[in-house]
């Protein structure tokens, strides 16, 4: 998960033989998720260009949360063919992702020339990809935008899991899968954990696959074949009744509780000022406009990111783990 802002820039360069007109844009690609479109934007603000959901701002990187990959330092790219333009990309980079919107066949044609990029789905437990990839895609019959430097390893930051369709109760497992795997860390075995909310029981599955003990908090009752593992310790009553100085110290504090952000703000600064939990994955749940201060106020807790996942919905996840997220 770990977001560098101090990469090094890389020039894109032009084999011999081949006639092409290369000019960097002097601007930061943002890809939207799917569906949000609209906040992106408004995020942005000055977008200079779009193509689809892809937007362009004027600068360097910023701090965006609706943003599911960024393209840095890209470029504007006179193709000369569709083997010309495959050869530009080839000699620059080996990994390319193509964000198709438009010109279909033409733009498969180029990405048929380039080699081979895996499109296995993400197994969880295996380490996020490391190879570069870069994106591009073609905004008319002759012109290529492209990035080799994207904040994502994963094809336009889609992060899709082989899924376990028959364990947990519902799909927001896939919300905790993408988190640690973004992240690069897990609970260990003998950890002490809790599930916020955690009604039907998903992510208390996830944790408790890890081999922690799982304080698992909602009003509603949990799935009874998640109330019956081993290690959980399901307790009915409300996420803001709790007394940390009671519950006693806990590793990783998870919360996929429904509530306004302003609550779960309160309830994260009281686990926080009472030295009571080390690391939290939490998702902030929108309703309506989407509320940028109250989103900020998370983003502003040091050490701390507020990132939407690919599996999140109008919602945003805040992570705090010391020596992960405070090197962003």
């Amino acid at each position: 998960m770990k977001n560098d802002q101090s990469h090094t820039t890389r020039t894109f360069d032009i084999p011999d033989g081949i006639d092409a007109v290369i000019e960097p844009m002097d601007a930061t690609g943002y890809l939207a998720p799917v569906g949000f479109e609209d906040q992106l934007r408004a995020e942005l603000g000055d977008v200079i260009e779009s193509h689809d959901r892809l937007m362009f701002a004027p600068g360097p990187e910023r701090r965006v949360f609706w943003a599911q990959n960024v393209w840095r330092n890209p470029v504007r790219m006179a193709i000369p063919s569709i083997k010309g333009a495959a050869k530009i990309l080839k000699f620059n980079q080996r990994n390319w992702a193509m964000f198709k919107f438009d010109h279909f066949s033409r733009a498969k044609l180029i990405e048929a020339n380039l080699p081979h990029v895996s499109a296995k789905r993400q197994v969880f437990g295996e380490p996020a990809p490391t190879a570069p990839l870069g994106s591009w895609t073609l905004i008319d019959p002759d012109t290529i935008i492209a990035s080799m430097d994207c904040s994502s390893p994963w094809k336009n930051g889609e992060v899709e899991f082989e899924e376990d369709k028959t364990t947990p109760p519902n799909r927001a497992y896939l919300k905790l899968w993408e988190a640690f795997t973004r992240l690069g860390v897990t609970p260990q075995v003998g950890d002490r954990t809790m599930d916020l909310g955690g009604s039907p029981g998903g992510w208390t599955w996830v944790l408790h696959e890890f081999g922690t003990d799982v304080i698992s908090i909602d009003k509603a009752r949990l799935d009874p074949r998640i109330a019956k593992l081993p290690r959980v310790d399901f307790r009915q009553e409300s996420a803001f009744g709790l007394n940390p100085d009671e519950i006693g110290y806990i590793d990783w504090l998870c919360s996929d509780v429904i509530c306004y952000p302003d609550r779960l703000f309160q309830l994260v600064n009281q686990w926080m000022d009472a030295g009571m939990a080390t690391n939290f994955i939490c998702t902030i749940k929108l309703q309506g406009d989407t509320d940028y201060a109250a989103i900020t106020q998370f983003a502003d807790i040091p050490g701390s990111k507020v990132v939407h996942l690919y599996n999140n919905k109008h919602e945003l996840t805040w992570m705090k783990v010391p020596g992960v997220t405070d090197q962003d």
